[in-house]
């Protein structure tokens, strides 16, 4: 507890105001020596100090709401990043629905279920205060649930992303919102059954994450495996696991650190006191790190190598199971839930490839589904009465204990019942969503527009890259010949300097015939170059200084007679069969082909595996469509490839 004179240190002109007004000085004495005047200082004081702790709180709690929705931005960056380019359009959608959509329906229904009045202790009776009574309308708690509720359907979109229609995603996303996750909220947060029992989930492991989990692992379950994942015998029986890896692990990470940071708000958004707050913080960071650690060194000892895109899970499986506990567990509470997550995420991703056989691309259902049991039971066992602001007790008052810190079983009993309970309502319900979706509209798009991509088939977009996406089809920069014509002019000059076709783009077979040898009989040689493409800038260095200036480079995949190297991701082996390489071509006359060659091995060799491979060509013939120059006139000038 913080002395009187601590606070006049916080707030000194306040204080010293304070004084003044009620006839102090500020040494203190009494100016009229009446002592009643102290009592009123002090009970002035006390007002102010509590007026002004809530007012900071109650920003703060607003605050929270912020970072909680901006942690759909980290959700929607995880996704995209642990899933291929051409469904990332399709990712970036489903995560802006998810909020927009649950907007909707908890405006219309959600909001009521979950904070209205209490009926039997299973649901809210429904109300529209928000249209009916709006100057009364609890406006905070509004957003502040609305955010949390947002997150739930998003956990879903991961675990059933890359093979989902779009059409099929915003219904079920409207049910989540509208039905699943506030009812069972109500139980825990709105004053219903569980709550009057005294179980604890202070910010959402068991409400929103093991809720949003479950219904991710049904989702996933029901609606089959990617193409590709699984490998199958003639009798249809999965002989192999095959890892799909994600696009861009980069933006995987940005969204882990976005969605750590949002966790404060998450997590510490319904503190009431500056000593609770600074615990949660404690926790909220503590967790994840040791998650995070003990998960680098099991990859490590595993695999080989520590895997990146298991440690972002695993510092996210951390937060998911100290959001439940987070105001009740000291610091030794939070070290040990931590080294569970990080080994139980490993665990949940091992148990879906290997043993269900249920395909989850971003790892959710080990993320949220398993840690959030386990941050929901961790409540009943870490628990203690020397965290800041603990006030978990059951129906009668009487204060409940975690196992570890002499509480006996009641507490992790409650836990346990609810978690059993809560998991029975979103199966049930998402199950008959699923399946009503099924027979309807459909769940899953088909073979080909999967292959293709969702970004191109669900929103007609090309990619959610497209500067980056490769060139084809026909004009694909929406062109015309008119303005093909008008570039041709620019280049040339006029319209009257231009070659015609025939002229530009004639065709002479080379023959030994010296008396009617024309420019393309003279040796040409192509050499195609397959080498690091870190060593590219020393290999074109050399060439310019042999004369060699022209090349045409293009980034390949590949590999040679090794076969690849074997390599893990989240878990499962795969065959790197295909290399990133550089591919140089070039077509010489002048310039010596056995010296280009000598050049090239001189700047490529190392004496290791995957130096390079060069092969050289004889070319019969080379034709400048500009000017029609064949043969070694062709290779001369500026333009050259």
């Amino acid at each position: 507890m913080k002395s009187k004179g601590a606070e006049d240190k916080r707030f000194p002109a306040l204080f010293l105001f304070i004084r003044r007004h009620n006839g102090v000085s500020s040494t203190g004495n009494c100016m009229d020596d009446t002592p009643i005047l102290f009592e009123e200082e002090n009970v002035m004081t006390n007002e102010i100090m509590t007026a002004i702790n809530d007012n900071l709180f109650a920003v703060w709690f607003l605050i929270g709401a912020a970072l909680v929705f901006w942690m759909q931005a980290g959700f929607a960056m995880v996704e995209a990043g642990f899933t291929r380019a051409k469904n990332t359009g399709n990712i970036l959608m489903k995560n802006l629905m998810d909020f927009c959509i649950g907007t909707v329906m908890f405006i219309l229904i959600g909001f009521s279920f979950l904070l209205g009045e209490d009926f039997l202790g299973f649901i809210g009776k429904p109300g529209f205060d928000i249209f009916t009574a709006y100057s009364n309308f609890d406006f905070s708690s509004f957003v502040f649930n609305l955010v949390f509720c947002a997150t739930t359907a998003t956990i879903v979109s991961g675990a059933m992303a890359e093979r989902t229609k779009f059409l099929s995603y915003c219904i079920y996303s409207a049910v989540i919102s509208a039905l699943i996750y506030p009812i069972e909220a109500h139980w825990i947060w709105g004053g219903g059954w569980l709550s009057q029992l005294g179980f604890h989930d202070f910010a959402g492991s068991c409400a929103i994450h093991m809720v949003g989990g479950v219904c991710a692992l049904i989702g996933a379950k029901m609606l089959g495996a990617r193409i590709g994942k699984f490998s199958k015998d003639e009798t249809g029986k999965i002989r192999k696991v095959n890892a799909i890896p994600g696009h861009n692990v980069a933006l995987g990470a940005l969204g882990c650190f976005i969605l750590w940071f949002g966790w404060y708000g998450f997590n510490g958004a319904a503190c009431t006191s500056v000593a609770q707050l600074g615990s949660v913080f404690l926790t909220t960071t503590v967790a994840p790190a040791v998650a995070t650690v003990v998960c680098m060194l099991f990859t490590w000892l595993k695999y080989g190598k520590p895997d990146v895109s298991m440690c972002l899970n695993a510092s996210l499986a951390g937060l998911v199971a100290i959001t439940a506990p987070c105001d009740v567990t000291d610091c030794f509470g939070a070290i040990i839930i931590g080294i569970v997550a990080g080994l139980l995420v490993n665990f949940g991703v091992w148990l879906l490839d290997y043993k269900l056989h249920i395909d989850d691309p971003v790892g959710a259902v080990a993320v949220h589904f398993m840690n959030g049991i386990w941050g929901t039971i961790a409540v009943g066992l870490f628990a203690t009465p020397s965290a800041p602001g603990y006030s978990i007790a059951d129906k009668n008052g009487v204060e409940m204990v975690g196992l570890f810190y002499g509480g006996g079983f009641k507490l992790l009993g409650l836990q346990c019942l609810g978690i059993i309970t809560v998991v029975a309502w979103a199966a049930v319900t998402v199950t008959i969503t699923f399946l009503v979706i099924r027979a309807t509209v459909g769940l899953r798009v088909t073979k080909e527009e999967e292959i293709i991509g969702l970004d191109q088939t669900e929103h007609g977009m090309v990619s959610a890259y497209a500067d980056f996406a490769l060139v084809s089809g026909v004009n694909n920069f929406g062109g015309s010949v008119i303005e093909d014509m008008r570039m041709a002019e620019s280049v040339n000059g006029s319209k009257e300097n231009m070659v015609s076709p025939d002229e530009a783009v004639p065709v002479q077979l080379r023959t030994a015939d010296p008396s009617i040898a024309v420019a393309s009989d003279v040796s040409l040689t192509k050499i195609t170059i397959i080498m690091k493409q870190q060593r590219f800038d020393a290999l074109k260095d050399a060439l310019d200084k042999i004369g060699v200036t022209g090349m045409t480079v293009t980034n390949v995949l590949g590999c040679g007679t090794q076969h690849g190297r074997k390599e893990y991701y989240r878990g499962v082996e795969m065959d790197i069969t295909l290399l990133p390489k550089i591919q140089v071509d070039i077509v010489v006359s002048k310039v010596s082909p056995r010296l280009v060659v000598d050049t090239a091995k001189k700047v490529l060799y190392t004496g290791h595996i995957g130096d390079g491979k060069i092969f050289v060509y004889n070319v019969a013939n080379v034709i400048k469509v500009r000017t029609g120059e064949e043969g070694y006139e062709a290779l001369q000038g500026e333009d050259d490839l």
